[in-house]
This record gives structure tokens, sequence and C-alpha cells, in this order.
């Protein structure tokens, strides 16, 4: 068994949890699992031991309700959950909030605790009492302060941290060095998704430096209907999650972009489309003898179960480096699942790096 707590109990955390019994339910007949071993570890030997958050619909609820409360509104692809005795603990508030959240009506928004929520003792406890062995953060983005709060009190808890959200702590060299120093490992930042914009903009862009054409301009135009999608109408919020996807597609490019030529983010909140994420993605470039040519995709898919398909991976991942005594960063694992990982590798490096780390073989 892994033993997991969840940061920030929203559609990513409920597709997550769906996803652990729907493996664990169909066993070889899972359809869209990435990695069905790792190490030794399938996804249903992932077990959510404690949960944390700050919307009083969902703390105080057992898990298995608290992933389906307001304002969740991702797929109900595995509703059946069964009760494992976990409760939704108060959380810290800090900046995981933004005003658009707060001043939401209550389905789409945030009803929040009273209070500034749980201090770093009163987490760290919940985390010691139930035996977590590692950590995952789904806060919301632009989350700086309670990023680093939540990091801390993984390093006094002494658990692994995987950071799946576009604050930067295992790309960050400070924040490695005390994950290092603790003997801890911490994976991030910020998820790939499983197919979704940024791995298809990747692959995009590594086609065309692969055939030998030149990539001029690009964008990249997400919109959604979930609860991030609002958050992230507050464009102060956005600024390590526009780098993040950013740098994600630069570093496939072969020769980088000028910073006028290329925009890529989040760049609207649709309320109908619920966790649906529409991406629309226009190269222009030109092929042999600098003749032009414009390539135009549109992507949608169910944006959380995308996301927990990867998060399952990188689960087990921290707990593989867990046994093996791995600690700070993790590269090897971090630049095939995660937008901004402490260094950026051509995917299917990345993916033959992960396997051969959890192999043993790395």
């Amino acid at each position: 068994m892994i033993r997991l707590a969840i940061v920030g109990i929203g559609n990513c955390a409920s597709s997550l949890v769906q996803g652990i019994h729907y493996c664990r339910d169909k066993g070889a007949d899972a359809l869209g699992v990435l990695f069905p071993t790792l190490g030794g570890y399938v996804p249903g030997d992932v077990e959510v031991v404690a949960a944390f958050d700050v919307d009083s619909r969902k703390v105080g609820r057992p898990l298995r309700e608290a992933i389906f409360a307001p304002p969740n509104n991702t797929a109900r692809f595995h509703a059946d959950v069964p009760d494992n005795g976990t409760v939704v603990s108060a959380g810290a508030v800090l900046d995981g909030v933004s005003s658009l959240m707060r001043n939401a009506p209550a389905a789409r928004g945030f009803t929040q605790i009273d209070g500034d929520g749980a201090s770093a003792d009163e987490v760290v406890a919940v985390l010691k009492a139930a035996r977590a062995e590692v950590l995952i953060s789904f806060l919301p983005v632009g989350s700086e302060q309670a990023s680093a709060f939540y990091a801390q009190c993984a390093l006094e808890a002494g658990v692994a941290l995987v950071n799946g959200m576009p604050v930067f702590l295992a790309s960050d060299g400070p924040w490695a060095a005390r994950f290092a120093a603790a003997g801890l490992p911490i994976i991030g930042d910020d998820f790939k998704a499983q197919i979704g914009a940024t791995i298809v903009h990747r692959a995009l862009a590594h086609l065309f430096a692969i055939r030998g054409a030149e990539i001029g301009r690009s964008y990249q135009l997400n919109v959604g209907g979930n609860s991030d999608f609002l958050n992230m109408m507050d464009m102060n919020r956005l600024t390590s999650k526009r780098l993040s996807k950013t740098e994600a597609v630069q570093s496939a490019v072969r020769t980088r972009l000028p910073d006028d030529d290329v925009r890529i983010g989040p760049s609207d909140y649709v309320p109908w489309l619920d966790d649906r994420k529409v991406a629309y993605i226009r190269i222009e470039g030109s092929n042999f003898g600098g003749v032009p040519l414009d390539l135009e995709v549109r992507l949608s898919v169910e944006d959380s179960p995308n996301a927990a398909a990867m998060a399952l991976a990188a689960i087990r991942c921290a707990r593989i480096a867990l046994d093996r005594g791995v600690a700070g960063a993790v590269p090897d694992v971090c630049a095939f699942l995660f937008k901004h990982p402490p260094r950026q590798m051509d995917d299917e490096v990345a993916l033959a790096r992960l396997v051969a780390f959890a192999d043993g073989s790395s």
C-alpha cells in the first residue's frame, strides 16, 4: 500500500480517487492506465489516508462524498467509491482562494471555512497520525504561500511531495536541496496531462524539428469551465502557469521563439464547459525553400482525469524513491510527467529514463 495525503479536494482529486478504485475494480481491463506496473506497484495500491481543503462543503465530510461536492464538476466515471474512513480535514487558507472564487456563486466558487484554517502543527499532526508516506498538491494556480506552507509541512512530517501545480518547488534549487537534506524525494512541477494541450503542442513542435521545418510563431489558447479556469481569470495568479506551459513548448522547439511570437496559457472561463477543456493550437512556419505553412489543431478533453492518470504514476514513483532512499528532486521522473521539471528532456528520452528508474536500472 502507498499511503497518500491530498491537498485540495477539487476535480483532480475527484478523478484521482475515482481512478484508484476504477483500477482496483477493473484490474487488467482498466482503460487508459499509464504504466500498469511501476517498481512492483499498481495504481490500486494507492490508499488515500488524509485529505485537506478549505471549502466548508468538503471539510468534515467523508472523502468519498467530498470528491463530488460543489464546485467539483468533473466526470463521474467510477462513482462507486467505498468509505475507507478518511475524512477531509481543514487546511490552511493563505492565498489558496482567489477573490474571483470567493465572489462567485456558491455552485461555482468557494464556501470558505471560518478563519485562517489549520496551522502547520495541525496539518503535520494529521499527516503523522495517518502515517502518510506521500503528499500530493492539487492547490489552485497562484497559491504561492500555500504551496510553500504544505512543502514545509511535508518536510516536518517526513513525507515525500508530489507537486502537481505550477508553483516551482522540485525545479527550485533551494527547495530541492531542503528535501535532499531531509532524505525525502520531491517530484514536480505542474503535471503534463495524459493527452493534453501541452503534450500535443510539444509533439507538433518536435515533428517540425525532426522533419526540418521551421516554426516562426505559435499560440495555444485554452478555455474551460471548472473552478481552476475561474481562478485563472485573475491574471495576477497566472505568472508561473504561463511560464510553465511556455517553457514546456519552447524546450521542444529547435530554435527558441522570441517572446512576442509565442503565446501559451489559459484564455477564458466558459461555465457551461464544466470540466471540459478546449485547446486551440496554431503553428505558423515554413518548410523547404522557405515556403510558408500553418497548422491548426482543436483538442477537447475532460481536464481532470487527464491529470489523474499522470498523478497515479508520480505517486508510485515517489514511493519507489522512498523505498530506495532517493532524496531531493528526481529529474528522470519529473521530465516525463511534468511541464516544468528540474531539467527538460525530449519526451521519448524522459519516458525511457522514468522506466529505467522504476525498474532500478538507472
